[in-house]
């Protein structure tokens, strides 16, 4: 199967579903389902939350996925459409289930020599006095959630404390990571290709939900700033950790730059947003590419690892 044979079927862009992300999920969906219709492919748009939405794949010849946090990104919905044998965009199950979990990701980043900062697993009964003892200023993060919903810096035993109850209620587990105090930068992965990388700085310090998907006065450079060198070592650094959680066709690798210890991953992203505040249709627009181009570029390389699957 190639793109020209999609081009004379239906597409389903799945959407929405029931995650904390759904509000963005369908707002991403919009994006894409008008692109490829800009495109001149046929679209359907599927709302995962829909009891028939199954059925409504029947017809189709392509599943384009935007569905965004558990259930949709971590291999569930992935493992529906490979049993259908559909073929659908990103990641398959492995990729996407490695991906969406946080710590298995920096367990095999770690095992396969790739740079990211120390973290520890946290639950009810762990020490908050020698977690901020041993890491100093923490970063708190729920394992299996997106668009940093959940996530809060801890500075004290008791900011730790408060920090894990809060991200323990979105999701099945939760880490602190120890705090870089750095730049942040994310590369968008398109196929085999690291796209130009973006600096990003939220007037308010971090990066949260807020920043990514409703305040205007985020920062985004893109050129990000670095020489040559560090924006080649940056995309190498990108691509490796892709690929080594097993991910495929697009998604988006998260950063920061420790001012000892260079660049650390923080996480990958298989279905990352497509929203208007969103930053992989920014560096495909950097590369060249409109969103059309973005969205035919994203099926014709999933197609390539569908086949290799």
């Amino acid at each position: 199967m190639n793109i020209e044979t999609i081009r004379h079927g239906l597409i389903a862009v799945l959407l929405g579903g029931e995650s904390a992300e759904r509000e963005v999920s369908l707002k991403s969906g919009d994006t894409v389902a008008r692109a490829l219709e800009s495109a001149g492919f046929y679209v359907r748009r599927v709302d995962t939350a829909s009891r028939d939405w199954l059925d409504r794949l029947e017809d189709a010849a392509f599943v384009f996925n935007v569905l965004h946090g558990p259930g949709g990104e971590d291999g569930t919905v992935q493992g529906a459409l490979s049993t259908l044998h559909l073929p659908y965009s990103g990641s398959g199950v492995l990729g996407s289930a490695l991906a969406m979990d946080k710590r298995r990701s920096k367990q095999l980043w770690h095992g396969q020599g790739l740079p990211t900062a120390p973290f520890e697993e946290l639950t009810a009964d762990s020490d908050w006095d020698d977690i901020i003892e041993r890491f100093g200023k923490v970063f708190v993060k729920p394992v299996s959630e997106g668009s940093s919903i959940g996530m809060a810096p801890a500075s004290t035993p008791a900011e730790l404390a408060e920090a894990y109850l809060v991200a323990r209620d979105h999701g099945s587990g939760v880490i602190a990571e120890r705090f870089i105090d750095g730049p942040e930068y994310t590369v968008a992965i398109l196929g085999d290709e690291a796209l130009p990388s973006i600096r990003l700085e939220a007037a308010q310090g971090f990066y949260d939900y807020h920043a990514k998907y409703i305040a205007d006065d985020t920062r985004y450079e893109i050129p990000s700033g670095l020489g040559a060198n560090d924006e080649a070592e940056l995309g190498q650094l990108a691509l490796a950790a892709f690929r080594g959680l097993d991910c495929h066709g697009w998604g988006r690798i998260d950063v920061m730059r420790d001012p000892v210890h260079g660049f650390q991953l923080l996480e990958a992203n298989t279905i990352p947003g497509m929203t208007d505040h969103s930053l992989v249709p920014m560096a495909a627009r950097a590369a060249g590419l409109s969103l059309e181009d973005l969205v035919t570029r994203i099926i014709d390389e999933s197609l390539r690892a569908w086949g290799e699957r």
